[in-house]
This record gives structure tokens, sequence and C-alpha cells, in this order.
């Protein structure tokens, strides 16, 4: 029976995955931003940039194809000594965001700019009435504050570095992660994030989705290191410290990303249901489960129950709690017009005297939205709404409202204004941005779908965290896929894990090889 429970959870996950993923890849492919030429949907199409680069690409891939020495040259320089050239490739990348960010750093506006505001100037009225109602910013807002005492900055470059800082922290640890579950795969993983890195422009803004990046790869990386590797027992105490530590540390900066965490609970559970679990406990393996766990638990509980003293007890901005929007507002705005942000509802909440008046509200409107909708309107909005949360693969760059404080067009002259032209809402170059970003995104997600076959338990983990997070921004607030970046750990390492199986795939589908890898195969490699 506990074997049936368990294989009736496997198949739960894998089919409640890939219908929600075939959905996320259908409309990647399908999305305005893959679009050359001009393009009326978006109404930024693409230039003789793109233009080249798909020539030189197809270019490549046609003389690959038809001169069999130059094939061995690049088997050679970036598949035979990949180590080298894949960390060439990634230092190169990280050697780009350094000059972009120093060319362009604007001042970024919507809730970027009200944190960045309270640094400047935490007694507005309008600065603690922003940080009243939303009061998960005032972690970012504490640590902003705190970095620029410490540094004596409060410039918008020195916030940009920290997040480039943070962003590629969280590459390191997924490296990490990638090297306790197969340690061949690592160059592999430097190709997949240094074309992520290359066009990944939101290290030029310091906000939450980018800076729990680094939680969200830490906490991943301590439950491989606790759960796949063979180490020595102190090692993986130690990594039950990080766990609780990187995933509460996730929760204050972004409360969404402890999605994750759940994921590894779940799973973990069912895997308890498994025969071969039992069949391997012994007393001392059984005592260090226990060991891990509670220790993972009791940190995780001291850092929340720390964090939140630290929170009630700060006094750099007076805020109101009882002023704080109550989380049905972000159930009921996400069942509104595509699912996003809702300005009268947003309104509305600002008008409403009470806590309890303004949950009321939200919970009356939402009921209201939900019967209008039926069963059948409210289901074919999901669909909707998924394509509209997945499907962007520029993570709805330059799409918030005010998104960039002092204009809409590039500013200044020479590198500044030429980066700046892919960057900006009316830059020459932005529909050449959204189509290369587009290009990439569906080679990530590619590189997802096609490995259907594998069914590892870390994988289904990742899998289930994925579900976790679709599932959170189908029902909340969401609406554009900027909230997608709080995963994109996820998507890199599944992406990383599962690229030889669908490039097995692959060459069975169109006869690249005479026999595909089987599973089995895979697994030894």
């Amino acid at each position: 029976m506990n074997q049936k429970i368990f294989n009736w959870g496997q198949h739960l996950i894998h089919g409640l995955f890939y219908v929600l993923f075939t959905l996320t890849t259908y409309f990647a492919i399908t999305s305005p931003n893959f679009i050359l030429g001009d393009n009326q949907f978006t109404g930024s199409g693409t230039t003789i940039v793109t233009t080249w680069v798909v020539m030189v690409v197809v270019g490549i891939i046609l003389c690959l194809y038809a001169y069999r020495p130059l094939f061995r040259g690049f088997k050679w320089l970036f598949i035979t000594h990949q180590a080298v050239t894949a960390s060439v490739v990634l230092a190169l990348a990280v050697v780009w965001q350094i000059t972009f960010m120093l060319a362009v750093h604007p001042a970024i506006g919507f809730d970027v700019g009200a944190i960045h505001d309270a640094v400047l100037n935490p007694k507005a009225p309008d600065i603690t009435s922003y940080f009243s109602q939303y009061p998960n910013n005032l972690t970012i807002l504490l640590w902003q504050h705190g970095l620029a005492q410490y540094f004596h900055t409060t410039s918008w470059l020195f916030f940009d570095t920290v997040t480039l800082l943070l962003t590629d922290l969280s590459v390191v640890f997924n490296l990490l992660s990638v090297a306790v579950i197969k340690r061949r795969l690592v160059p592999t993983a430097m190709y997949i994030h240094a074309g992520w890195l290359a066009l990944f422009p939101m290290i030029i803004v310091p906000y939450t989705d980018a800076w729990v990046l680094p939680f969200v790869s830490a906490y991943i990386f301590c439950y491989f290191v606790m759960r796949y590797t063979q180490t020595h027992w102190a090692v993986k105490l130690l990594a039950a410290v990080g766990f609780g530590l990187a995933a509460i540390g996730g929760y204050f900066m972004k409360p969404s990303a402890v999605v994750g965490v759940i994921a590894i609970v779940l799973i973990e559970l069912l895997g308890l249901f498994k025969r071969e679990t039992w069949q391997r406990a012994t007393g001392k393996r059984i005592a260090l489960v226990l060991a891990l766990v509670g220790l993972a638990g009791g940190v995780a509980g001291t850092t929340y129950v720390v964090g939140n003293h630290a929170l009630d007890q700060q006094t750099y901005i007076q805020i109101n709690t009882d002023r704080a929007i109550p989380a049905i507002h972000f159930l009921s705005m996400g069942i509104s017009g595509q699912g996003g942000y809702n300005a009268k509802d947003a309104l509305k909440m600002v008008t409403l005297p009470t806590k309890k008046a303004r949950s009321d509200w939200s919970k009356k409107v939402y009921l209201k939205r939900l019967r209008q909708r039926g069963f059948w309107g409210y289901l074919k909005f999901l669909v909707a709404k998924q394509r509209n949360n997945t499907a962007d693969g520029s993570f709805a760059w330059v799409k918030e409202g005010h998104f960039m404080q002092h204009g809409t067009k590039p500013q200044g002259t020479g590198l500044t204004r030429a980066l700046g032209s892919f960057v900006y809402l009316y830059g020459e170059n932005l529909g050449d941005f959204r189509y290369l970003a587009q290009v990439w995104w569906i080679v990530w997600v590619l590189m997802i779908f096609f490995a259907w076959g594998d069914r590892r338990q870390l994988v289904q983990m990742l899998r289930l965290s994925l579900i976790g997070g679709f599932m959170f921004l189908l029902l909340f607030e969401g609406g554009r896929s900027r909230y997608l970046i709080q995963f994109l750990p996820v998507f890199l390492i599944l992406a990383t894990l599962s690229f030889e199986r669908s490039l097995a795939f692959l060459r069975g589908l169109f006869g690249w090889v005479e026999q595909p890898l089987q599973p089995q195969e895979l697994d030894k490699m």
C-alpha cells in the first residue's frame, strides 16, 4: 500500500507539472517577443542587429553540418575542453554584466523607487504610508539602509552593484548544487548560466526579485548536500544550519520564495512511502536524518523569531501595521483583469479604514469575481494567466508602471546610449533584446520539457517547486513573468540536470544517432 501511495504521488507530480509546463512551453514559443521584424503586438520590432545575429547563428550551424573539420574543431573547443571554455564564457558574461551596469544604471520607479526614496527620506508621509501597506518590503529597505550607512553612499550604481553580486552569488550556489549531483555537468551549467547572465538586465533593478536569488540557491544547495552526498556527518549538520538560515532569510526577503522549501518537505514525506527508503534504513541513518531535520527546523524557527523581533523593534521608519494589505487582497486582485496589478483595488485598500474592512471587501469582491467567471470561465482565465505569468522570456522588462524614473528614451552618449537603446522603453533596440531573451528562454524551457522520462526524486522535487510557483502566481497577483525571477534557480538547475536526457530524446527523434541513449545509461554518466 505504501509503495502505491508513492507511485500515485509520483504520477500526480509528473502529470500536473506537464499540464502546466506544456502550456508554458507553447506560450513561450508563440510569444509576441519571438517575432522577427515589425511587431504589431509589442510595438518594438527587431532591427538589423537581430537579423545579423540570426544569420550568423544559422551560418555557423550550416557550416558545422557541412564541414566536418570545423565540426571537430567546435567539438574540441566546446565539448572536449568544455571545463576551460565554459569557465571563460562565464567569466566573459560577468565582465559583460559589469560593463552593462557601469554604462546603464538609471533611477528605477515602481516599488524599487519607493524603497530607494525611503533610504533617502524615511519620514516622508507617502513613504511611511507605502511601507504601512506593504511591510513585506521592510526587510530589503533595512538591508539597503544598513549598506548605505556602512559604505556611505545611496547611489543607484552602488545598489546595482549589490544586485549584481547577489545574482552572481546565486550562480555560485547553483553550480555547487550541480557539482553535488553530477560534477560532469558543471560546464553545461556554466554555459546555461552565462547565457542567462548576458540577457538579464534585472541587475540594474535593486529589488527583492533578484536579491532573493542567493537565498533560494543556497537552500537548494544545502538540501542537496544533506540529501545526496556521502560526506561527513558534521558537514551535513553544517548544511542543515545553512538550510534553515537561507530558507528563512529568503522568506523575509520575499515570502513566496519558500515555495521550494515546501516542495522539499513534501517530496521527502512522499519518499517515506517508498519501499527502498525503509529497506536502506539503519539506526545510524535514522538518527542522522532526525538530527538534520531537528537542526534545520530549530535554526529556521530561531531565525524566524529573531527576524520578526528585529522587524518589530526597528526604529528606522515609522509604520502603522494596521494599514497592512491583507493577503486576500492579492487573491482578489489575482482573479481580476489579466490577473495582475489592479489600480482600483489598490486604491480601495487605501480608502478603507480598518484591516477587517479591507479583508471583508476583498473577500466579497473575490467571491463575486469567481461567481461571474463560472467554472469554465475561470479555467479559461487560468490558462490565459499561465501565459501571462510564464511566456515572456524578458521577464516583463519595462512593463511595470514608471519603470525608469527619468524618461523612457536612452540617456547619454556613446556606449551608455548604445546599451540603453536595448533596455529603455523607447530604445530602438528593445525589440532585439526581447527577441534574444525569448530565444534563450525557449532553449531553457525545451531543455526541461523533453526530459519527461526522468523520475528521479531530486528532479521531481524541482518540478514540484515549479508547480508550487505556478500555482502561487495563478492564485495570487501575477499577470507578468517578472514574478518568475524568484524561481529561476529551480529553472536553471532543472534545465542543467535535464539537458542530457532532452538531447538524447531529440537525437533519437531526429535520427542524429543510430541508437538513442537509454535512461539507465544516462544515470551512469
